[in-house]
């Protein structure tokens, strides 16, 4: 059990944490989630000691054995399956001690300590776990320096998971992983019985382990809610909605009670009665207060619309130097397909999005492009290619020579970077934030295709579910490659594999694919079947769903500028009227009453509608 009782710690002037306290019970999995920034992975280095409290302590219960990825690794050298094999220290330091010249007791006693510790085991279970991380056998013996960071960060996760434990720490561990390795990863979680506390941006993960959401608060607080990230995020809006109702009442009763105050205070009929007025609303105190969370919107721009097939490749080759990667390439993209690619790290999906994209040419076969195509391709590989001395109002303006600054800074907003982050140097934005500015870069021409290599890297929750309505809002076609399984099922009705050289459909749908990765065999691959037809009827249903809410979150955004509108203009208008009463604002007031009323009514329609089209409940 981890308790944190009134927890403080500050970076210079900035507070993280406030008084702030949590209790994790032994046997959970709680995903920990708050904005970027906001000190979640700095509470895990308070709970392993790294860093300590400014005020107040975490009890850590007697028995309790954390286990968490390293920053590093010490000894480059070492070789993949002795590394992994020492992070379980108790086992090493016995079968080393068996070394020396010891008595036949002392042995003996080893080697029942052995015994219990399932050191027969240790290599299988090593191997086992290194091998659901997309390790081959020929890598067990390779030192560590001749792996990519990506690489190494996966063997520190290895020696994570197969250390002896009973918590373990895990911050943004799939960040490093693709799709089949998050999956494996995903099922050993699920299945463990250690207490298991995630950082993750990952909604999928979220949903599927997590029994509880701890939220660090931008107030410095730590706030536990019940269930996964779904029924977090009900709870979660539903608090904050209930907060400004409450909010809106209190100012609605403050400023009922205040006009009669300021209209009668000092008429000496109702001057009594207008003390007790001042007394109610002194008593009122301060409103409650109401934490909304920000909102992040995404808007890819409309292309022209076309008619004939995008791309269309027959017989193709594809490689580098002389040397194939991929071979019998036949695939054809339509103007509103939704394309995921499925395949190990290594299989050749981004040799194909370069294909795809015009940026690698085909070495044998033949491709066919619609005239006057616009394609845009990201690539996490292409942030380090921006000009980090320049802002990203100057990059994009450079490349828009004929545009208006109202133009050019209407693109980047469209991607959540206002004023103040389009006149910051690049050098100085986050990861998630060069994504952003990379997505208007290549979206500047209203492009008929997006080819999109993992763009949800470095994007934070709220960003990622951004991405995912604008890519269901996007009238053009899709081809995307992430390790996020949340975006795929929302964003993508087909799904291609790459694997053995090739690319084709697949013929299941990603419960099938997951199935499969984990079995080891090949059967979704297989010709259709009764289960093809059900992965093809729930691919049709997801793409009339996603027909249907890209109206209605349209709506909802257009209603919300709108509330927002009136809502400040309402201020105004009461505001005045406190000052001096006018006949025409308190009609324009009264009107505006009626408005702002049929629009909640309208907003809450329109979300009760897209919760039932997404639980699949249609028209409901």
């Amino acid at each position: 059990m981890i308790e944190i009782k009134d927890l403080s710690f500050h970076f210079g002037l900035r507070t993280l944490f406030e008084n702030a306290n949590l209790l994790l019970p032994d046997g959970l999995k709680v995903g920990v989630v708050g904005l970027n920034g906001c000190g979640k992975s700095t509470l895990f280095k308070l709970i392993t000691g790294e860093l300590f409290p400014d005020g107040g302590k975490i009890d850590i219960s007697r028995g309790t054995q954390i286990a968490s990825v390293a920053q590093e690794i010490k000894d480059p050298s070492k070789k993949l399956l002795e590394f992994v094999l020492e992070a379980h220290s108790e086992i090493t330091r016995l079968e080393r001690a068996l070394t020396q010249d010891l008595s036949g007791e002392k042995m003996a006693e080893i080697y029942d300590r052995l015994d219990f510790l399932g050191a027969h085991s240790a290599k299988a279970r090593a191997s086992a776990i290194l091998s659901g991380l997309g390790f081959e056998n020929s890598d067990f013996e390779r030192p560590l320096k001749e792996f990519s960071g990506g690489w190494q960060v996966r063997a520190n996760l290895a020696a994570t998971l197969y250390a002896p434990s009973n918590c373990l720490l895990l911050d943004e561990p799939t960040n490093h992983l693709d799709l089949e390795t998050s999956a494996w990863l995903e099922n050993y979680l699920a299945k463990t019985d250690k207490s298991v506390l995630l950082i993750s941006h990952d909604r999928h993960i979220l949903n599927r382990l997590c029994d509880k959401i701890v939220h660090v608060e931008s107030n410095g607080q730590l706030r536990m809610y019940n269930g996964n990230y779904d029924s977090y995020e009900r709870t979660r809006e539903a608090e904050q909605e209930g907060a400004r109702l409450a909010a809106a009442k209190h100012e609605r009763v403050v400023a009922h009670l205040q006009s009669f105050v300021d209209r009668f205070r000092y008429k000496a009929t109702k001057a009594k009665q207008a003390q007790s007025r001042i007394k109610m609303i002194e008593k009122m105190g301060e409103p409650p207060a109401v934490i909304k969370d920000p909102e992040v919107h995404f808007q890819f721009p409309s292309p022209a619309p076309l008619t004939q097939a995008l791309v269309t490749i027959e017989d193709g080759v594809a490689g580098y130097d002389d040397k194939p990667v991929l071979q019998n390439l036949t695939l054809r993209i339509e103007p509103d397909d939704r394309i995921a690619l499925l395949g190990a790290n290594g299989n050749g999906k981004s040799t194909l999005a370069k294909i795809l994209s015009h940026r690698l040419l085909l070495m044998g076969g033949k491709m066919t492009i619609a005239k006057k195509i616009k394609i845009a391709y990201f690539s996490q590989h292409q942030t380090e290619e921006l000009d980090v001395e320049k802002t990203p109002y100057e990059q994009l303006s450079s490349l828009m020579p004929d545009a208006t600054e109202t133009q050019i800074r209407a693109q980047l907003g469209a991607f959540g970077l206002n004023k103040s982050k389009s006149d910051t140097l690049i050098g100085k934005l986050s990861g998630g934030e060069k994504s952003r500015l990379l997505l208007a870069l290549i979206t500047k021409d209203a492009p008929n295709m997006l080819i999109l290599d993992e763009p949800t890297n470095h994007l934070d929750i709220l960003s990622r579910q951004a991405l995912l309505e604008a890519l269901n809002a996007y009238e053009g076609a899709v081809v995307l490659i992430t390790h996020d399984l949340h975006v795929i099922e929302m964003a993508c009705d087909t799904l291609w594999l790459v694997k053995g050289g090739t690319c084709q459909i697949y013929r299941g749908d990603l419960q099938d694919y997951k199935a499969s990765l984990l079995k080891n065999n090949d059967k979704g691959a297989s010709p259709a079947s009764d289960k093809e037809g059900s992965a093809e009827a729930r691919r049709r249903t997801a793409a009339q769903r996603r027909a249907e809410l890209a109206p209605l979150k349209k709506e909802i955004r257009e209603l919300d500028k709108k509330m927002e509108k009136l809502n400040h203009r309402k201020k105004e208008l009461e505001n005045a009227l406190l000052v001096r009463y006018d006949a025409d604002n308190s009609i324009e007031l009264a009107l505006l009453g009626d408005q702002i009323r049929d629009m909640e009514e309208r907003w809450l329609a329109l979300n009760e509608h897209c919760e039932a089209v997404m639980s699949g409940g249609g028209d409901a």
